[in-house]
């Protein structure tokens, strides 16, 4: 483990001006902290956060960032708290270690549906501060490359999540060397056999033919020299991991794979960029279809660079990434760029991309997208997408991923001239809605009022954005239509049971199926999301009930001593299925509360009295009283309609008092004898759905402290 001097020096080497008494602080803090920890490797748990703040020094952050890395597990797992940091090391801090730790706590590899809500979360960590996940991303690496000291099953669970959501993350941030070691990282555990098979081929083809970067870098670098360019040439193999996925992409061998060499040139100027490029292709042969100008046209993430793929030694291809040193900068810490230092001072690179308006483009596509599944999808095409670039007629420039049509260029235009295609002409010339466009070409949409989306759209769409409209589209086109036949399922259903499907009825019944509106409840019943039967059941449930075994009243009531006598509190009437507590009076057994009761204040100084107790499970027999204020018009038949359907939800009246008598309406309390808590809410949304109702509302009573206020005692 480094010591906080080291991390120090690490710091003032790209920010002379660090608040070193501040990191030296968060260093001792985390040590303290967690002290007496330690990882499954058994070294001190502290050693890991200190890598990653290293991680992070090498990518020249902030202050902030640093001292988050070395806290990034205190709020989680030991007895500091958000106030502690917040105090000892300011709110700024002590929110991004808040973020982190929420991120932690996000099961990211679970499930679909949680997986799609944890992806929402996780954009929306990014969007409040991308530190956040900058650290994330830092310490997912730490743990990947001390992964061997998991459990077998752990590492396959880490490295597949590794490879599905924080690797292509990390790229599509720009933090292409990150997302390299993290997918190769991942491969090692999850196919160590295909990686340990091309890292042999690899031995065995340097053994046959030498160092082969070493040659072609010293032949670029001649070539250079001569066009009178100064730049640095560097030239690499590519990962394991990189060249497997060519090979499964391609379906080739790797003796038959060309392109496993990558050379980077790195000028001083972007003229010497187009420079480079001439001078490269005037040695080499170019390799049609392998050309790519990001410096013109960058990623959304802020990468610049010119890409060529030529023909090198013996035919084999490599490929020529060209930038100037800015840009290089940026391809290598992506979106954290807008966060690091050089010389103390906060960088300045015009190439660095705003993060919020970054993360605005990228989640923008995904609102609206409700199904789970299809998120998931738009979000992973995302992720792993590469670019092309096309123009509108105006020459305007439009990105799109690779494998884009002209669907998609139509939304990433605008929603509606999407919605509106009927065609399109690629360079002039009219092709199908399916075709594939490409680099530099032109696409002119073709509109047609009246014109809405097609279902087979959705085959033909590659962008997120463009799956989402589509489906939004499709889906209000449908709504409409299952309105109209979910109205006629939800009369006949309600007539079954001689009741009406009235407006009231169906905003009760999404009242309790948890639905936004009405129409939200028609639509799901005409697209038989829902049935008839369910959405009855949702009001009337009681209508089609089983009867079951019934709990004895006598022990209703699990808690009490052996023949001892409990009442229910009349002040609060309490029911099955509700928290209970029971109060001790002698001579009197036990009057049991709801457990939110304002007599019990009553009772706070006298503990020795409080009984803890629970209602037995199972079904009770409908002895149990209520009170229901309730508000009805004053119309002819309209009390005997609410009493008839009371008895209908299996409840029994003991009796009616009239609170008020008005021309328009009636409002009194119906006392009613029920099953349990459920049975009352069941009741209640009943008596809601009616129109005739007005307001309905459960009545407690504000009874003298002198008294005990109980039912019926009844013995256990």
């Amino acid at each position: 483990m480094i010591s906080d001097d080291d991390l120090i020096a690490l710091v003032r080497n790209y920010n002379p001006k660090t608040n070193e008494a501040l990191i030296r602080a968060a260093y001792k803090y985390g040590g303290e902290m967690h002290e007496g920890q330690f990882r499954h490797s058994g070294e001190p748990y502290f050693t890991h956060p200190v890598a990653v703040a290293a991680i992070l020094t090498e990518q020249q952050l902030d202050d902030a960032t640093i001292i988050t890395a070395l806290l990034h597990d205190t709020i989680e797992d030991t007895k500091a708290s958000y106030k502690t940091v917040s105090d000892t090391f300011g709110e700024e801090i002590a929110k991004l270690v808040d973020g982190v730790t929420k991120l932690t706590n996000l099961q990211l590899s679970s499930v679909e549906t949680k997986q799609a809500e944890n992806f929402r979360k996780l954009f929306m960590a990014m969007s409040k501060d991308m530190r956040v996940i900058l650290v994330k991303l830092s310490d997912r690496l730490h743990n990947m490359r001390t992964i061997r000291s998991m459990r077998p099953d752990k590492q396959l669970q880490k490295a597949r999540e590794t490879m599905d959501i924080f690797a292509p993350l990390a790229g599509r941030m720009g933090m292409q060397w990150m997302r390299e070691e993290l997918e190769d990282l991942a491969f090692k555990v999850l196919n160590p056999e295909a990686r340990s098979s091309i890292i042999r081929r690899f031995i065995t083809m340097q053994r046959e033919t030498g160092d082969v970067i070493q040659r072609i870098t010293g032949d670029m670098r001649r070539e250079l020299e001569k066009a009178g360019i100064e730049a640095e040439v560097f030239g690499r193999a590519k990962k394991p991991y990189s060249i497997w996925r060519k090979m499964q992409e391609k379906d080739q061998s790797f003796s038959r794979l060309s392109d496993i060499y990558g050379f980077r040139v790195i000028t001083g100027t972007e003229e010497d960029c187009y420079r480079t490029l001439g001078a490269i292709h005037q040695r080499w042969r170019a390799v049609p279809g392998r050309f790519k100008d990001y410096i013109s046209q960058p990623k959304t993430n802020g990468y610049r660079s010119i890409h060529t793929t030529v023909s090198g030694r013996d035919g084999k291809r490599v490929e020529v990434q060209i930038r100037t040193g800015q840009m290089h900068d940026v391809a290598e810490t992506g979106v954290a760029a807008h966060w690091s230092y050089r010389d103390g001072v906060r960088g300045k690179n015009p190439f660095a991309v705003d993060p919020a308006k970054w993360i605005a483009q990228l989640t923008e596509q995904f609102d609206g997208e409700d199904d789970h599944e299809d998120f998931l999808e738009a979000v992973k095409l995302e992720m792993y997408s590469d670019q092309v670039f096309c123009f509108t007629p105006k020459g305007e420039v439009v990105k799109l991923p690779r494998g884009a049509t002209p669907i998609d260029f139509a939304y990433a235009i605008h929603t509606r001239i999407g919605n509106a295609c009927v065609g399109a002409k690629v360079d002039g010339m009219r092709v199908p809605l399916w075709t594939r466009v490409k680099n530099g070409q032109s696409v002119d949409i073709i509109t047609a009022e009246g014109q809405t989306p097609q279902t087979t759209w959705l085959e033909i769409a590659t962008t997120g954005k463009a799956k989402t409209a589509i489906r939004r589209s499709l889906r209000e086109a449908d709504r409409e239509r299952f309105i109209t036949l979910g109205r006629e399922l939800a009369r006949s259903a309600f007539a079954h049971v001689r009741k009406k499907a009235t407006d009231k009825a169906l905003e009760a019944a999404a009242k309790q199926l948890r639905l936004g509106s009405a129409d939200e409840v028609l639509a799901r019943l005409g697209s038989a999301e829902l049935t008839g039967k369910e959405v009855v059941q949702a009001i009337y449930p009681d209508l089609t009930a089983k009867p079951g075994k019934v709990v004895d009243a006598r022990r209703a009531v699990i808690g009490l001593l052996p023949g001892q006598k409990f009442q229910r509190a009349t002040c609060c009437e309490p029911l099955p299925g509700e928290r209970i507590v029971g109060i001790t009076f002698r001579g009197e057994g036990v009057v049991v509360h709801a457990i939110d009761c304002a007599r019990l204040v009553e009772y706070e100084n006298q503990p020795d009295r409080w009984l803890d107790l629970h209602w037995h499970d199972g079904s009770h027999a409908a002895v149990y009283g209520a009170t229901l204020d309730v508000t009805i018009g004053n119309d002819a038949g309209v009390l005997g309609r609410i009493c008839t359907l009371i008895g209908e939800t299996q409840a029994n009246i003991s009796d009616l008092e009239f609170m008020d008598r008005k021309p328009d309406f009636y409002r009194l309390l119906i006392y009613v004898e029920l099953r349990d808590a459920q049975h009352l809410h069941t009741l209640m949304g009943a008596l809601e759905a009616e129109s005739d109702v007005a307001a309905i509302e459960r009545h407690r009573r504000t009874v003298p402290s002198q008294a005990h206020p109980a039912s019926t005692p009844q013995t256990a």
